[in-house]
């Protein structure tokens, strides 16, 4: 590894880890090869360059993968970068299922990495579509117009949040679940709380 300072709670991440620990322990030589700070960051390692955030380990329960948190703005010639899901706007992954698929991509991974290293350093960033492109599910327009309140202390939440619960109120196709949900979750919005909190 070029830069050998490794961060404790990556250390423990890895220690710890069973599912993934050799694909881990690939990826971990293979970003750290590239020169990034290894830090721990919603808890997972996360690599950084000049303390900007350039990618992530993750794992899940069919595969581990790297997320490149401005992989929208990597060029993809292979192929390889996945979008996790139609509402994710930035990020992108890189998804394995065993070490040898990392270690036959090795050269393919670092030319990504730097590719997300040159996205830092030219200081581009992603275009994140504005709250007000995302459709608001008609339950909670109804609950808008009935109860200025919940609106008010919807537009004084941050745009994340607001951007969260957009999306929550509106994936369901029944109506009854959105207006389920837009119930459910009144008293956080009106304490100025997102989803998660």
């Amino acid at each position: 590894m070029t830069n050998r300072l490794t961060h404790p709670k990556a250390d423990e991440f890895f220690n710890k880890s069973k599912r993934w620990k050799a694909e881990y322990e690939e990826l971990r030589e293979i970003v750290m090869d590239c020169g990034l700070t290894e830090d721990f960051k919603w808890m997972h390692p996360c690599y950084t360059f000049q303390s900007k955030n350039v990618v992530l380990i993750h794992g899940f329960k069919e595969y581990c993968a790297l997320l490149f948190h401005k992989g929208a703005l990597l060029k993809d010639p292979n192929g390889i970068l996945i979008q996790q899901t139609e509402n994710v706007q930035a990020g992108r992954q890189i998804r394995f299922t065993n070490v040898q698929e990392i270690v036959e991509q090795t050269a393919i991974l670092k030319d990504y990495i730097h590719d997300a290293i040159n996205v830092e350093k030219s200081g581009q960033e992603v275009v994140f579509k504005k709250n007000t492109e995302f459709a608001v599910a008609e339950e909670l327009q109804r609950e808008f117009d009935d109860n200025p309140a919940l609106k008010e202390a919807f537009e004084a939440l941050t745009p994340g949040r607001q951007r969260a619960y957009l999306l929550h109120f509106s994936q369901p196709k029944q109506a009854k679940t959105r207006e389920a949900r837009v119930e459910k979750y009144k008293p956080k919005i009106l304490l100025g709380k997102g989803l998660d909190d």
